[in-house]
């Protein structure tokens, strides 16, 4: 298995794996996420992939099939009042086919993109797991990330 950038020929099985992913968050949250949805479009991927600041990586076989993603942002606040201007690399999204997890695929991806966060001078790299996804929570503990904020809500 290796990591390497994802692009046009790797939509369809984006798909299959944003499915997976929306499934997780539906079921977990089912009065926040739609089931049978996923997060972006054919057309959104599309322009995601040709986008340097949106770069996605993808862990692919021997025969180039992709089997995890992480979908990632370059985020930066130039001249706020208040915060730095430190550039973060937050991972949108980050997956690994259901069928295959527990084999470090999650890892490899995650080590892969820390990697580039740091060749593209990023100060931290970020994401945002749900509270109603334990395993990723706990995956997410392995890889050394700590919490830097805490979202909080009541349901009316």
């Amino acid at each position: 298995m290796k990591v390497r950038k994802a692009g046009l020929k790797d939509i369809e099985r984006m798909n299959k794996l944003l499915y997976q992913v929306a499934g997780v968050h539906s079921k977990g949250r089912p009065d926040l996420f739609r089931e049978g949805k996923k997060k972006y479009s054919t057309a959104q991927l599309e322009k995601i992939l040709a986008d340097p600041m949106r770069p996605v990586f993808a862990a692919v076989d021997d025969e180039d099939v992709m089997w995890g993603y992480a979908f990632c942002v370059f985020q930066q606040h130039n001249g706020d009042g208040l915060l730095t201007d430190i550039k973060t690399l937050y991972i949108d999204d980050l997956c690994v086919d259901e069928s295959c997890r527990g084999k470090h695929i999650g890892s490899l991806i995650y080590e892969e993109v820390k990697k580039f966060a740091k060749e593209n001078g990023c100060y931290n790299l970020t994401l945002n797991v749900w509270e109603c996804n334990p395993s990723a929570m706990a995956f997410y503990k392995a890889m050394g990330l700590v919490p830097y904020k805490t979202g909080m809500e009541t349901i009316l």
